[in-house]
Formats: structure tokens, sequence, C-alpha cells
């Protein structure tokens, strides 16, 4: 696996975080709606479907994270071979 596949894979993870998120916002603006209006509620999956906010928000962190270890791996190898290069000379 290339580095830019880790990478990749972390910008997706963030990426899908991001449309789980806005599928659960759009449910939880669905279920308080009629809360505030005065009508019948939501059945219970409606409000099932609205806790995909907090899954999409730990989707995104896990990318988020994955994207950050990726990158601080990527920065000690080049830090490495700078070294080795100035040692060199």
């Amino acid at each position: 696996m290339s580095e830019s596949d880790v990478s990749d894979q972390g910008d997706a993870l963030v990426r899908v975080g991001g449309v789980v998120f806005a599928v659960g916002a759009v449910a939880t603006a669905a279920t308080v709606v009629p809360l505030l209006i005065g009508a019948e509620p939501l059945p219970t999956a409606a409000y099932v479907v609205s806790m995909l906010m907090g899954v999409g928000f730990a989707i995104a962190g896990a990318g988020l994270a994955r994207s950050v270890v990726h990158q601080r791996r990527r920065d000690r190898a080049a830090m490495r071979e700078r070294a080795r290069t100035q040692a060199a000379r």
C-alpha cells in the first residue's frame, strides 16, 4: 500500500463521514420540526436515523486521525532522510 493510498483512505473517511452526518442532520431537522409546530411526532425510526449525526462525526474524526498519523509518518521519514543527507556531507 503506497503512502497516497493511506492518505486517500483518510480523505475518503472524512467525505463519507460528512455525508452520513448530513443525512443525520436532515433527519434531526425532520424530527424536530413536527414537535415545534405541534404536529404528530414522527415514528421512532426517524429518531434512530437522526443518530447518524454522531456516527458521521465519528467516521470523519477517524478519517482525520488517520490522515494526521499518515502525515506525521511522512514528515518523520523526510526528516530522517534529510538528516542522512546532511550526515553524508
